[in-house]
């Protein structure tokens, strides 16, 4: 077998790579050799593979559930937004260059539609079946002519494709006709059908409109997923921060100590990896929240900042806010603050970019004693040390070279007092060192807060992904998956006017 599977959505955030992940634990517990695969992602969250390579977080987890390590062959072309009109372009897990959306879709990514193939190609002839993921909607008509994510890739590769629709938005029907009703005969012929995503209530309530839908389009809906709350895999599309005062979604057990602990997380511009802060939220009695106000820094035991992609950016947004004398006078009395990544790099001293925003000399916060030069370079690594008494890993991604002038050794960045800076992300999610690290803050803070002795963060990911692969197990007619992933889509599936415009 060598199958495969392309999951389009309606729409961005519909839903795609949840299911996409859900998929793959589910073959994975049927025995199947299985892969993820996106050929271009837009995100600012990303990892770091173990050859160095960088590629979107959503792939790292769907990995993840397909049990295999991760790989640039998962996700070949990276796109990171560096403002409203450029984004940088990673490719095969290697930075080559900025570039705007114009000249982007103008010419480069159809160039790129032969290496993603070959990427696809290698792991179809690896694994039993490979389960894509695309972007966005497969009906963007205005991209259709330059798109290798969507049907650009179906087309090329002879994917069938299933259409996730999210009913909690409102106009699934809509939508899924409407998607297949503006693509081309061609496009179409792989179109098998449909997959309705995040449904409240009766399921036979909505049966009559599946019916009539088929009826509509000649095609099948191959599952209906009910709501459930606190299920998901690390986002790509990036926080909707613009929701003030935002909850990260966390543990429901409730705390060991007599006290929560409040974390606040500035919500920086072009925020990076803020997946960092799940491992917080993971802590029963850890009530995480992103914040925009100085005000909303008050009540917080801990402030982190963390990775972006515009570091200048992020220092004016928090000279505009009012956060950054509100940040150091925190540091002033001694209550904790964490910089991770770009968060690190605005406590220091000075910055030096002509990289990233090429603004020249810019003064930091002033807070910690470090010097940050930004080099063309990007470093992309997987570092192991220790902090606190324990054992710490995390990877790293930034053009910022530290240079440090002194304060106490922390990672490979350092603290004063309770300022804690370093460019590891994914250090919180080693289970001794967050809990050796909270244990310090709410002492700090004067709370009786106790961290559970056995919370397993790499556990509550393994849970998360196996309830995905039980909700395709439980909702999804499995056996009509399985032959779309095996056979391809059913031949004789109907045209349904207008099609894709000339």
């Amino acid at each position: 077998m060598s199958g495969g599977l392309l999951v389009a959505g309606t729409t961005s955030d519909a839903g795609k790579s949840v299911v996409t992940a859900g998929i793959c634990r589910w073959l994975v517990r049927q025995g199947v050799k299985v892969a993820p695969f996106k050929a271009q992602n837009m995100s600012l969250n990303s990892f770091v593979t173990r050859e160095g390579a960088e590629i979107g977080r959503a792939q790292a987890m769907q990995a993840q559930a397909c049990r295999v390590e991760p790989t640039a062959l998962m996700n070949p072309v990276l796109l990171k937004p560096g403002g409203e009109q450029s984004s940088q372009v990673v490719l095969m897990g290697k930075p080559v260059g900025e570039m705007s959306a114009r000249g982007y879709h103008g010419g480069r990514q159809q160039k790129l539609l032969g290496t993603v193939l070959d990427c696809l190609a290698e792991l179809r002839g690896t694994y039993d079946a490979v389960i894509c993921e695309g972007a966005g909607s497969p009906a963007e008509i205005n991209l259709r002519r330059t798109d290798i994510v969507n049907m650009g890739i179906a087309r090329n590769a002879g994917l069938p494709v299933l259409v996730v629709g999210d009913i909690d938005r409102g106009g699934v029907f809509a939508s899924f006709f409407g998607t297949v009703a503006l693509l081309s005969e061609e496009d179409q012929k792989l179109v098998a059908g449909f997959l309705v995503n995040k449904f409240r209530g009766d399921v036979s309530l909505l049966e009559p409109g599946l019916d009539m839908l088929h009826g509509l389009t000649g095609r099948r809906t191959y599952g209906v997923l009910p709501f459930q709350h606190g299920l998901g895999i690390d986002e790509e599309d990036g926080l909707r921060v613009s929701l003030r005062g935002t909850v990260r979604e966390s543990n429901t057990a409730p705390p060991v100590g007599e006290d929560v602990l409040r974390v606040a997380v500035c919500a920086v511009p072009l925020m990076s990896n803020f997946t960092d802060v799940d491992a917080l939220a993971a802590e029963p009695g850890v009530v995480v929240r992103f914040v925009d106000r100085p005000e909303e820094l008050a009540d917080a035991d801990l402030v982190v900042i963390p990775g972006t992609r515009g570091t200048v950016r992020a220092l004016e947004w928090l000279r505009e806010r009012g956060l950054a004398d509100a940040l150091v006078r925190r540091a002033a009395e001694g209550r904790p603050i964490l910089g991770i990544c770009g968060g690190f790099q605005v406590l220091g001293q000075r910055i030096e970019d002509e990289v990233e925003s090429r603004r020249g000399q810019v003064d930091g916060l002033g807070v910690l004693p470090l010097r940050v030069r930004f080099a063309p370079e990007k470093i992309l690594t997987r570092p192991e040390g220790e902090a606190l008494g324990e054992r710490v890993t995390g990877y790293e991604i930034h053009h910022g070279v530290a240079h440090i002038d002194g304060g106490a050794p922390f990672l490979d960045g350092c603290r004063v007092g309770q300022t804690w800076g370093t460019h590891w992300h994914g250090s919180l999610e080693s289970d001794g060192f967050r809990r050796a690290f909270l244990r310090e803050v709410a002492a700090t803070a004067g709370r009786r807060f106790v961290p559970a002795p056995d919370t397993s963060f790499a556990a509550l990911r393994e849970e998360q992904l196996d309830r995905l692969g039980d909700l395709i197990e439980q909702h999804a007619d499995t056996d009509a998956l399985w032959r779309l992933i095996e056979s391809g889509a059913p031949q004789g599936l109907p045209f349904i006017p207008p099609g894709a415009p000339a």
